[in-house]
């Protein structure tokens, strides 16, 4: 048994689930949130608990198991508490500002870099060389952050470049210099 699929998902106060066919739908304070699932996963909801089921010990089956009550988890907690991915930006005159809703970047190119947002994603810019990626899809989110990132992905030399709040870059040594020459 999968002891991450077996576990209940807790429905919190306000939060609807409605399973039809292999499609689930949540609802939440922030939103709703729609899942197709594997048609041969079985979905329980009884007293504000969740539970998913599997008709068999196969590998296929075992690893679609705790997958679904991953992603159904994550979706519950998208609709009530919502995701946020933290982004820095290192180098001299690199910044971060937001223009509308759209996110604009000057970080070193001939042009400043204009970035829209994904359907139910925001960005806040707290301070010039650091952007919050807000959304409830966790998703979503992280595929705005990781595409936020790859404008200009921290080098190794000096750690110029846009990286994640948590990340550690490893950095190399420069050149060795003109030693043993004449």
């Amino acid at each position: 048994m999968s002891r991450i699929g077996r576990k209940p998902v807790a429905l919190p106060q306000g939060v609807q689930v409605e399973v039809s066919g292999n499609v689930v739908k949540v609802k939440g304070p922030k939103g709703e949130l729609t899942q197709n699932v594997h048609p041969d996963m079985k979905i329980n909801i009884t007293d504000n608990q969740l539970t998913v089921e599997r008709p068999s010990d196969e590998k296929e089956h075992r690893a679609l198991h705790g997958l679904t009550r991953t992603l159904i988890a994550n979706m519950v907690q998208g609709v009530t508490v919502g995701y946020s991915k933290g982004l820095e930006i290192n180098g001299v005159g690199y910044r971060a500002a937001k223009q509308g809703n759209n996110l604009v970047l000057t970080i070193g190119y001939s042009h400043p870099v204009e970035i829209k947002p994904l359907k139910g994603i925001e960005f806040e810019v707290p301070a010039p060389n650091k952007i919050i990626v807000k959304g409830i899809d966790k998703q979503a989110v992280g595929q705005m952050a990781a595409e936020i990132r790859a404008v200009r992905e921290p080098e190794p030399y000096k750690g110029k470049g846009i990286k994640y709040e948590n990340e550690v870059i490893r950095r190399k040594a420069g050149k060795a210099g003109k030693a043993g020459k004449k």
